[in-house]
């Protein structure tokens, strides 16, 4: 016994120090390589360029892993594999494919264009294009998203993680709540942002990314073990087998029971009601976050716009493209796997939340209760608790005995009498009961519930996302703790890993909101004939004071009213994503859009979008985008029609870079579009 618990010890001790050396490591790189920025002579012409766009000498192989890492997050280790294991199972593997997609044709659709004019940010080639106020409406908008929306975000989502790692339920005997976390992570992008600029950040990037990368390929690998030689009859599946058919598996091949077992899940295709990623989703909906995220988005092309020539920023682009191709195969199948080997665990985590879970029932009890009363039917006891029983694994359970149920019933008589009852309304959502295997009270009660009462009433759907017989986002933590084995200190690097991804997104949205305020605002409004040297500067204190603001609301989001961390930075993003992806994409392809367009078509967006918040939140926050978007291109073409230019825009030309293309990388453009199409064809569900 005592042997055991010191080999533990031992293990845990392992974790930690790789952890750290990992940490120091990636601070150190990112330090080291910035020591010529921070020893050269700002005063020099290019100084600026130096630390904006690491003076555009960035090759194409640290262009790709620094997208890379810039891009991956909790969000895709967490949430992906969470996705994978619940209902999205495969098909969330569009986020990753469609990514793919979408950087080729921005290798050579859109990026010639910013290179040859030789712009340092997006907003600065709205005003080659169109005018001055384009780019600052933009500059301004920019600046605010990504600073009170996208950093604290990023920091908040890092902070959960660090504190589920080091809280007092952690891993490690560490402890750190979330306020610490949130200055522990802003601080650390924040030193070697600071110091050395986009290049700091893409050395950073090189060693968080392969680390992502590695890390995912480790976990894949012991989960698939992990499946191979667990017995046929302890996997759980979604689909119902008959003994017969299990027993006929007994001794398949690993990747055979996979398939098998797994059928439903392995679909790109999902139904068009599906809750989270339909298949009408792919054809207009997922394209304008994507299509903005990797074009038009600078803390994303910022690393691009440092490459040293035309070729080698289209082959980092590509190569980060091929990465994203692997990515599912590192993080969606090992989900759909977690729940095959701990769907078990995974309720036991949804069980641990029964005071959450009972909370939501009683609120969801309300609405039972009224639409009886609307539809004239008995109350029953009886019926009520059958009613809330919730399928657990094998096991329906109900949530509240007998008298619990006459007890509810009483207290929602009481609140009608006195009117509270009216200050509530609670709308049906299908998914609460079908997740949960409780038969759904008839749609048309609860709309004659909500329609009565909906100009006093409070709306609230949210409670119904919470209520599920399995916690699926406990999947990746499952993950970690059982199937990576002890003593080698694979879990302090997978942590590790998972921090830097946060560290690495952090960076490159300090590093852009920076290089945007200065470039954009501070040397256009503040000090136009500012030197080099005092560009370099504001941008230093920029990144620290971004960094501040970011730590200090971060903590702020735990607030339950924001609806979680994706659904924050999703619905933010929909003021700005649309009209700025409609106004460069009309821009760049019509000769003849009037210049006041630009801004016009950037203010249509977050007035669409939020009208259509306003006045018509349940339409999924995808369908608006898609709705705001071609409001966009509509006023564009209006005031196109209207009032064309006489005159075609001449760009800027930057003589010094490189404009040729490369055959090869035409080529592996050409492979990435081609496996993409392949991948959706063969998990189109046709096959198995």
């Amino acid at each position: 016994m005592q042997e055991n618990i010191t080999i533990m010890e031992t293990s845990v001790i392992l974790d930690i120090i790789v952890f750290a050396a990992f940490i120091v490591a990636v601070i150190f790189v990112g330090l080291y390589k910035s020591k010529n920025e921070s020893n050269s002579d700002q005063s020099k012409d290019g100084a600026s360029e130096d630390y904006f766009l690491a003076g555009r000498g960035l090759s194409w192989w640290l262009i790709g892993i620094s997208l890379i890492a810039a891009n991956i997050s909790t969000e895709q280790f967490v949430g992906m594999t969470g996705s994978a294991a619940g209902l999205s199972g495969l098909a969330i593997a569009s986020y990753e494919w469609m990514a793919a997609f979408c950087l080729v044709l921005v290798a050579f659709l859109f990026l010639p264009k910013f290179l040859k004019s030789g712009i340092y940010t997006v907003p600065q080639f709205l005003e080659y294009r169109f005018d001055a106020t384009s780019r600052t409406v933009m500059s301004l908008i920019t600046v605010v998203v990504l600073v009170a929306v996208n950093t604290t975000a990023v920091i908040y989502s890092g902070a959960t993680v660090a504190n589920t790692v080091f809280g007092s339920s952690g891993n490690l005997p560490i402890e750190i709540n979330i306020t610490t976390a949130c200055w522990a992570i802003g601080i650390m992008a924040a030193i070697y942002v600071c110091a050395g600029g986009l290049k700091a950040c893409a050395w950073a990037d090189l060693l968080q990314g392969s680390a992502l990368i590695i890390g995912g390929v480790i976990i894949a690998w012991f989960t698939f073990d992990a499946f191979a030689t667990k017995p046929i009859a302890e996997i759980a599946t979604t689909a119902n087998f008959s003994p017969e058919a299990l027993a006929s598996l007994k001794d398949a091949g690993t990747i055979e029971k996979f398939f098998t077992l797994n059928t439903d899940k392995l679909t790109m295709f999902m139904p068009a009601d599906h809750p989270e990623i339909p298949w009408t989703a792919l054809i207009i909906g997922l394209w304008i976050p994507n299509f903005y995220y990797w074009g038009f988005n600078q803390y994303i092309i910022q690393r691009t716009l440092g490459a040293k020539s035309l070729a080698e920023g289209q082959k980092g682009i590509i190569f980060a493209a091929g990465l994203k191709l692997i990515i599912p195969f590192i993080i969606v199948l090992p989900g759909i796997v977690a729940f095959n080997l701990y769907s078990a665990d995974q309720n036991k985590a949804a069980l641990q939340d029964q005071k959450i879970m009972t909370t939501n029932a009683k609120n969801f009890a309300t609405l039972y209760f009224e639409g009886l009363n609307i539809a004239k039917v008995p109350f029953n006891a009886e019926k009520a608790v059958e009613f809330f029983t919730y399928d657990s694994g094998n096991v329906k359970k109900p949530l509240f005995t007998l008298e619990e149920v006459k007890a509810m019933k009483a207290e929602n008589d009481a609140m009608r009498k006195s009117g509270e009852l009216y200050k509530i309304s609670f709308k049906y959502d299908k998914g609460w009961a079908s997740n949960n295997g409780i038969s759904a009270l008839a749609k048309e009660q609860v709309d004659a519930w909500n329609k009565t009462h909906e100009k006093t009433a409070v709306k609230n759907d949210k409670y119904v996302k919470s209520f599920y017989g399995y916690k699926y986002d406990s999947a990746f933590g499952l993950l970690i703790s059982k199937v990576l084995p002890d003593g080698f200190g694979l879990r302090g690097f997978i942590f590790a890993a998972l921090l830097g991804a946060v560290v690495s997104s952090l960076a490159a949205m300090l590093n852009a909101a920076s290089t945007i305020f200065t470039i954009d605002i501070y040397k256009k409004f503040l000090n136009k004939n500012a030197s080099d040297k005092n560009q370099v500067l504001v941008g230093r204190i920029a990144v620290l004071s971004f960094a501040v603001i970011g730590c200090l609301v971060a903590p702020m989001l735990a607030n339950p009213k924001l609806g979680g961390v994706f659904t924050f930075i999703q619905e933010f993003q929909g003021y700005l994503s649309p009209g700025i992806l409609a106004v460069f994409i009309f821009g760049m392809f019509s000769k003849k859009a009037p210049r006041f367009a630009g801004a016009l078509g950037i203010l249509t967006s977050p007035i669409v979008y939020g009208f259509l918040q306003w006045k018509f939140g349940d339409i999924a926050f995808l369908n608006r985008m898609a709705i705001t978007f071609g409001c966009a291109l509509l006023v564009m073409l209006m005031l196109t029609l209207v009032k064309p230019l006489k005159q075609d825009v001449v760009l800027p030309e930057n003589k010094n870079m490189d404009l040729s293309s490369s055959f090869g990388t035409q080529i592996a453009g050409g492979a990435v579009l081609i496996i993409c199409l392949i991948l959706y064809f063969i998990f189109s569900g046709l096959w198995f």
